[in-house]
């Protein structure tokens, strides 16, 4: 697992099965996963997060997905430990 801070509030969590998970400033908006491709969320935060995400993204083909879907790859990576 690697995390990467790109700049202020922007940080990249990469998996070792190649999953990741793009967060604006504390929360997961973004990502990639084998079974969905590159993935942002339909969950609106602000302007900020949105240029945030666009980043990211770039030209990449994406989708939209739940905001459930983006914490899921999270939650399929670490244990909840409560």
């Amino acid at each position: 697992m690697k995390l990467h801070s790109f700049a202020t509030n922007r940080t990249l969590l990469t998996f070792d099965d190649g999953t990741e998970v793009f967060f604006s400033y504390e929360t997961p908006v973004a990502g990639y996963s084998k079974e969905l491709g590159y993935v942002k969320t339909t969950q609106w935060y602000s302007s900020t997060t949105t240029r945030h995400v666009n980043k990211y993204l770039g030209s990449l083909n994406h989708s939209e997905v739940s905001q459930n879907t983006i914490n899921n790859l999270v939650k399929e990576q670490i244990p909840t430990r409560y």
